[in-house]
């Protein structure tokens, strides 16, 4: 029977790495789904695995849900705190006879597996010691041998669920690879570390989850969870299995493809924000009228599961992309700065000491909002912007196109006659423009060769943004005048 009432959804990563792409998506659906209900979403660290799982992982977990708005609600759950509670679930499935001994070494299941793999049979435990009796166990006993804990899975059984992506759904109890471990291998008078699927059960009952939302690679275990719920007596949450993020090739996304971890993505230079929007579109169809481009507050409000698709999710870096430049574009100059500033001080850029071209005593707050205007409409990702700011905190090499302008006919004499009538202090737009026309007139060329013949001298390139704007800016500080002398 299905959890009824209020919705309870939950992420459950395991700190085995950084925040995947993959994980952070889930948390997106369930965090909508949450809010759409008026639930709560919450947090568990699957920390069992004790090789693998390291603080670090967990703090860039959280570090990274915090970063995409994905607040949760509580305290997370931390799984390795409950492993009394998971072994006396295990000690209930042993005295009800869902659950036994299993004395089988490593060397002899690994015999199974390759004469299995021999006969082209697919590898699955042949159940060998279901039934041992009091004497068997006792020679075990005798020999030594540790043993694991199996759950009975029976051939004939039938499992099924209602599943809110993918409709009805039925596993037979024979596709399920015979009887799973629960536990690992420990003296029999004891319970080893429990495992995955049964943990999992035992937390998600005992933090009321009405909803467990998770990827499609999932379905199998919860075919064996299935069973067990109804095994410990437990109330059967609702499921929804939502699609894998592939590559272009349909492939699933995995680290061969470059970036897949959020804190990869936000080192990149996507924000947030549009990373957020993307994961969304990964899977689900906004309805009609809305768009492709939203913040997750607006998904949150007609966000539901029969517009999540079945199939795979293409991941499309031209769709991210674009998403980005959108809210960099929609950034007023101040929130773009506050944004940029990490980067340009990672640079060396923004300290007051180094001086720099916006100003000797360093920039102030509003050359820098005019620098972030004159380059935002052009950045697709934060990083952009260390590119196009350089030539501003730095002076640039004289490229070879902007040095053939410079041996271009008149475009020498044009740059004298504009230096020699170039005063000291701010420019307005009407004053640089009035000297470029005394400068063109002055020596008999058109605007155009002055003005591209400029634009080398300032920025050592043919090519970047505005001229008149990094002119003006770069004119206060004296530095304009500098690279003009310069290129004569």
């Amino acid at each position: 029977m299905a959890n009824t009432g209020s919705v309870r959804v939950r992420l459950a990563p395991s700190p085995t790495g950084t925040l995947h792409i993959g994980t952070a998506r889930t948390a997106v659906f369930n965090w909508l789904y949450a809010k759409r209900h008026g639930g709560q979403f919450l947090l568990r660290i699957e920390d069992t695995d004790r090789e693998r799982s390291k603080p670090e992982f967990t703090a860039n977990i959280l570090e990274g849900l915090q970063w995409l708005g994905l607040a949760w609600d509580g305290e997370p759950v931390v799984q390795s705190e409950r492993i009394e509670a998971h072994r006396a679930a295990i000690g209930q499935l042993l005295a009800s006879g869902h659950a036994y001994r299993c004395f089988a070494s490593e060397a002899e299941l690994q015999e199974m597996r390759d004469r299995q793999a021999a006969e082209n049979k697919p590898p699955r435990y042949d159940n060998r010691h279901r039934d041992l009796s009091a004497a068997q166990q006792q020679a075990y006993l005798a020999e030594g041998r540790e043993a694991t804990v199996r759950f009975r899975i029976e051939d004939r059984a039938s499992i099924g669920w209602h599943d809110l992506v993918r409709g009805e759904m039925r596993w037979a109890g024979a596709d399920l690879g015979g009887d799973m471990v629960i536990a690992r291998r420990a003296p029999a008078d004891q319970i080893g570390d429990p495992l995955y699927n049964l943990v999992v059960v035992v937390d998600d009952a005992a933090m009321a989850i009405s909803h467990v939302i998770r990827g499609e690679d999932h379905i199998a275990n919860t075919a064996k969870q299935i069973l067990l719920y109804e095994a410990l007596g437990l109330s059967l949450p609702v499921f929804a299995h939502t699609p894998l993020i592939l590559n272009k090739e349909g492939k699933k996304l995995s680290k061969r493809d470059g970036v897949t971890s959020v804190s990869d993505f936000r080192a990149q230079g996507y924000t947030a924000a549009a990373l957020a929007n993307y994961m969304t579109l990964l899977g689900w169809s906004p309805p009609e009228g809305m768009g492709e481009r939203f913040h997750l507050a607006e998904a949150a409000a007609v966000f539901d599961f029969d517009r999540v698709n079945k199939a795979g999710a293409r991941f499309d870096w031209d769709k991210l992309n674009w998403l980005n430049s959108q809210v960099l574009h929609d950034l007023n100059p101040a929130d773009l700065l506050a944004a940029l500033q990490p980067l340009w001080l990672a640079e060396g850029w923004l300290d007051p000491a180094s001086g720099g071209c916006l100003g000797a005593a360093g920039p102030d707050q509003a050359a820098l909002e005019s620098l972030c205007a004159l380059i935002g409409p052009s950045l697709v990702t934060l990083r952009d912007g260390i590119e196009q700011a350089r030539p501003f905190f730095s002076r640039p090499e004289l490229g070879e196109a902007a040095l053939g302008q410079l041996e271009s006919a008149g475009a020498r004499e044009a740059l004298q006659a504009l230096l020699e009538r170039l005063g000291e202090g701010p420019l307005t737009v009407d004053q640089a423009q009035a000297l470029l026309g005394e400068a063109v007139a002055a020596v008999g060329v058109k605007k155009g060769v002055l003005m591209k013949t400029l634009r080398a001298a300032l920025l050592g390139s043919l090519q970047g943004p505005d001229l008149l704007s990094t002119w003006l800016l770069l004119q206060p500080s004296g530095e304009a005048a500098e690279r003009i002398r310069r290129s004569l």
